[in-house]
C-alpha cells in the first residue's frame, strides 16, 4: 500500500495539481492585497471616504461604530461590504486569469504556424517532400526550381 501512496503522489498530474495550488494561494493572496490596499481606498475615497469592509447591517439590537465592534459583542451582521471586496477579488483574478489564458493560446497558436515540410511537384501535382530533388511519382528532376526538366519516358 504504501508503494501505491508512492507511485500515486509521484505522478506527474499530482504533483502539478499541488504546484497548481501553491501557486494560486500565493497568487490569490497578492490579489486581496492589491483589492485591499491598492484599489479600494480609492474606490472609497470617491465615494466619500467608504471603507468597503466596514459595511454591514446590523441583524441585531444596539448599536455599533464598526463591524469589528458590533462581531466583538456578538452581534448578528450582514457583511455586504465584505462581500463587494471578496466580489472585487473575484473579478480582478478572473481577468488577470484570462489575460494570462489569452496570452498562453496566442503562443501556442504562433508555435504551431510551422514552414511547410512539403511541396507539389510541378509537373505531376503530388505531394512531395521538401528536400526531394527528384519526384517520387513522375521521376522529374527538382534539382533547380528554374532548370526543372522534364520527366523522363524511359
Amino acid at each position: 500500500m504504501l508503494n501505491e501512496f508512492k507511485a500515486f503522489i509521484m505522478r506527474g498530474n499530482v504533483i502539478d495539481l499541488a504546484i497548481g495550488v501553491i501557486i494560486g494561494a500565493a497568487f490569490g493572496k497578492i490579489v486581496t492585497s492589491l483589492v485591499e490596499d491598492v484599489i479600494m481606498p480609492p474606490i472609497g475615497l470617491l465615494l466619500g471616504k467608504v471603507d468597503f469592509s466596514n459595511l454591514y447591517i446590523n441583524l441585531g439590537k444596539g448599536e455599533y461604530s464598526s463591524l469589528a465592534e458590533a462581531q466583538k459583542a456578538g452581534a448578528a451582521t450582514l457583511n455586504y461590504g465584505l462581500f463587494i471586496n471578496t466580489l472585487i477579488n473575484f473579478l480582478i483574478i478572473a481577468a488577470v486569469i484570462f489575460m494570462v489564458v489569452k496570452q498562453i493560446n496566442r503562443l501556442k497558436r504562433a508555435e504551431e504556424v510551422t514552414e511547410p515540410d512539403t511541396k507539389e511537384c510541378p509537373y505531376c501535382l503530388s505531394t512531395i517532400p521538401l528536400k526531394a530533388v527528384k519526384c517520387q511519382n513522375c521521376t522529374a528532376d527538382l534539382n533547380d526550381a528554374d532548370t526543372v526538366r522534364q520527366p523522363s519516358t524511359e
